[in-house]
C-alpha cells in the first residue's frame, strides 16, 4: 500500500503521495539480489540536486551568479553555479561506497574517488548544471545524469573504461529540472516517473507516475538562429515540420535554450528536440555520455525515440568521455519523420 504524507497550509490539509525514497524502496523489496547500493545512490544525488535547488533558487542573493573567468574541457565558459553544482554532487557520491568512477562535463579526466573512501559496483556520469546560459536570466536549468555497472573486474578503482559505456547498458537515467517547480525524473527502463519537491518539507513526492510521450506531438524545438549552419537536409526538415500537410497542422515552434528544460517540455507534451549538427559543430554539440544518452533513456522508457540522425543514440558505441553528437529526441512518430526528411 502507497504510504501518504500530510501538508498543513493555508488552504488546509493536503495529502502526498510516495516519497523518491520509498518509491526506491519499494522497486529494491521486488528486486532479485538487490543489496541497496542503488537506492543509497540515489539518495545521495538526491541530497545533491537539493542542494543545488536551494542555491539556484536563492543565487541572486548567495554571490554565486556570474562567471569564474575559467573556461571548461568544451570550451565554455564556467559560471560560479556550474562550479558549486559540481563539486556538490562529487562530495555528496564520492563517500557512499556505491560508485568506482565518475564523469562529468566540467572535468577533463574521470573523477576518480579518493582512496580514503571505499569504491562500489556504478559509474555515475553527470551533467551538473544544465542550461547554464539561462542562470543569469532566471530561466529554467537541470542536472542529468546516467548510472552504469562497473565493467572491469575487481573492487579497486574504477577507469576510462568504465565511463565509456553505451546508453543500452545504462542502469537507471534521469534529470532534475530547478524551475517555477523541481522535479526528479527518472528511470531503470521500465517506464519513467516523475518527483515532485516539496521546499517546506524538503522531499520529493510522486507526482507523475509512468509517464508516456505521445506518439506524435504539435511543437519542435530547435535553435533556429542556426539555419544557415545547418546541412540542406535539416534545413528541409524544418521547412517541412512546419508548414502544414495533408495529415497534420504545422507544428509550432517552442524553444527554451537548455536541453533538459526543452526536453521536459516534450516528454509530458510531445513533439520533438532537436539539436543537429552545423559548420561549426560537425560532429554535433551536445555530449553522449551525460547529455544525449541519459535522456535517451529515459524517452525510450516513456515511449518515445531518440536518434543522431542515423543511429539510435543508445546503441552509439562511446570512443571518448566527451564525445558529442547531433540529436533528435521526442516523440517516436516525429522522430521518424525527421530522420526520413532529412534523409532524403
Amino acid at each position: 500500500m502507497r504510504s501518504e504524507h500530510l501538508s498543513i497550509g493555508p488552504a488546509g490539509p493536503t495529502f502526498y503521495g510516495q516519497t523518491l525514497e520509498q518509491h526506491l524502496l519499494e522497486r529494491q523489496r521486488r528486486a532479485s539480489g538487490a543489496t541497496g547500493d542503488f537506492t543509497g545512490l540515489f539518495q545521495q544525488i538526491s541530497l545533491a540536486s537539493k542542494i543545488i535547488g536551494s542555491q539556484v533558487s536563492k543565487a541572486g542573493l548567495a554571490n554565486i551568479l556570474g562567471l569564474t573567468g575559467q573556461v571548461n574541457v568544451q570550451g565554455e565558459e564556467v559560471q560560479k553555479l556550474d562550479v558549486f553544482a559540481n563539486e556538490t554532487i562529487v562530495r555528496c557520491v564520492q563517500q557512499g561506497g556505491h560508485v568506482c568512477v565518475m564523469g562529468s562535463e566540467e572535468v577533463e579526466e574521470p573523477i576518480p574517488v579518493p582512496p580514503q573512501y571505499p569504491t562500489g559496483k556504478y559509474v555515475l556520469q553527470f551533467d551538473p548544471l544544465d542550461g547554464s546560459g539561462n542562470i543569469d536570466i532566471n530561466a529554467s536549468i537541470g542536472t542529468i545524469f546516467s548510472v552504469h555497472r562497473r565493467r572491469t573486474a575487481g573492487s579497486g578503482p574504477g577507469t576510462l573504461e568504465d565511463c565509456l559505456q553505451p546508453g543500452r547498458d545504462i542502469v537507471a537515467a534521469g534529470y532534475v529540472i530547478y524551475g517555477s517547480s523541481n522535479m526528479f525524473v527518472y528511470s531503470t527502463g521500465d517506464g519513467a516517473h516523475g518527483f515532485t519537491l516539496d521546499p517546506a518539507i524538503g522531499e520529493y513526492f510522486l507526482s507523475h507516475e509512468n509517464l508516456k510521450i505521445p506518439e506524435r506531438g504539435r511543437t519542435y524545438s530547435v535553435n533556429e538562429g542556426n539555419y544557415h549552419k545547418w546541412s540542406p537536409g535539416v534545413q528541409r526538415w524544418v521547412d517541412w515540420v512546419k508548414t502544414p500537410q495533408t495529415d497534420r497542422a504545422a507544428y509550432k515552434l517552442r524553444y527554451i535554450g537548455a536541453m533538459v528544460a526543452d526536453f521536459h517540455r516534450t516528454l509530458l507534451t510531445g513533439g520533438i528536440f532537436a539539436y543537429p549538427p552545423d559548420t561549426k559543430n560537425a560532429q554535433g554539440k551536445l555530449r553522449l555520455l551525460y547529455e544525449a544518452a541519459p535522456l535517451a533513456f529515459v524517452c525510450e522508457a516513456a515511449g518515445g525515440a531518440a536518434s543522431d540522425g542515423s543511429r539510435r543514440i543508445l546503441d552509439i558505441e562511446p570512443t571518448q568521455l566527451h564525445q558529442r553528437t547531433p540529436l533528435y529526441i521526442g516523440s517516436r512518430a516525429d522522430v521518424e519523420d525527421a530522420v526520413g526528411v532529412i534523409a532524403g
